[in-house]
């Protein structure tokens, strides 16, 4: 039986939908390493596996191009939000999805799902949380040495780990350059998410990513949240952010409770099946 998927983009943000309730595909590291390699398989920058059903609201897995589960996902979260909304798996405009981030909460804006608000939680900065190694403390304005150049750098998690740097510019070259070598450092023992981030004035800031398991990316709602309340903690910016990246912008909001809520587009790409050849290749469930 040929399997189905749907494809979808969050501001240049790539992900492949797998539902197991239509077509189950066994998801070890080869399998998600195949089906988003942009040559041999269908091509994303990462997989959207669910819903899986049972419980008391759909859950989520995230998966990464190089085979690694994230945590969650803003632009993947929109994006399965809609896949949800289009399949009609429920009944109302709002509604819940666990993650293994913690649970969010979802508010579909429009009659076709292409613009979506999600209440992404609280920050944390706390070291052990995040986590990074050390003794326990909020992770803020601390230096990091890359490669022996001295950043300035804030962590975070919003279900899942973050480092933001601010930088008086921000360039793709930059963020290819240190990206991989900040995911990797000694100090983060679960690899974490980079954003280097300038602020533009108190309501805009403009970033560039480097995502833990899939690289250099066009845009990340999870990466907006962190850029956005990082620099909020520093006291640069207010409570309401648009986030500015290669992709597009999304609106943040830091609510005095400490909630981020994440409001941005989503749109379908295409929808096909796999190719019985590749389908050779995959581990079927």
């Amino acid at each position: 039986m040929d399997v189905h998927f749907k494809k979808y983009h969050g501001l240049g943000n790539d992900y492949v939908v797998i539902d197991p309730n239509v077509h189950d595909v066994a998801m070890t590291e080869a399998n998600i390493r195949l089906i988003c390699d942009r040559n041999f398989g269908v091509g994303s920058d990462g997989i959207l596996y669910g819903p899986i059903l049972g419980g008391e609201m759909p859950s989520l897995r995230i998966l990464n191009p190089d085979g690694s589960e994230a945590e969650k996902s803003g632009n993947g979260l929109r994006i399965f939000a809609k896949y949800l909304f289009e399949k009609r798996y429920l009944p109302s405009k709002t509604f819940r999805i666990q993650t293994l981030g913690g649970i969010v909460k979802v508010e579909v804006k429009d009659e076709t799902a292409n613009l979506i608000r999600i209440n992404m939680g609280p920050v944390t900065f706390v070291s052990g949380e995040i986590p990074v190694a050390g003794e326990s403390r909020e992770v803020v304005d601390e230096a990091l040495d890359v490669n022996g150049v001295t950043y300035q750098a804030t962590c975070l998690s919003i279900g899942n780990p973050h480092c933001v740097i601010p930088m008086a510019t921000v360039k793709e070259e930059t963020a290819r350059a240190i990206g991989p070598f900040v995911e990797t450092h000694p100090m983060f023992p679960n690899r974490i998410n980079m954003q280097i981030v300038r602020v533009i004035d108190r309501a805009n800031i403009d970033i560039r990513i480097w995502e833990r398991g899939a690289g250099y990316t066009l845009a990340s709602g999870s990466s907006s949240c962190a850029a956005a309340a990082a620099s909020h903690k520093l006291g640069l910016v207010d409570g309401d952010v648009t986030v500015h990246m290669p992709g597009g912008t999304l609106d943040i909001e830091i609510g005095d409770d400490g909630q981020i809520h994440m409001t941005g587009p989503v749109e379908g790409t295409f929808e096909g099946t796999f190719h019985p050849d590749l389908e050779k290749r995959l581990a079927r469930a």
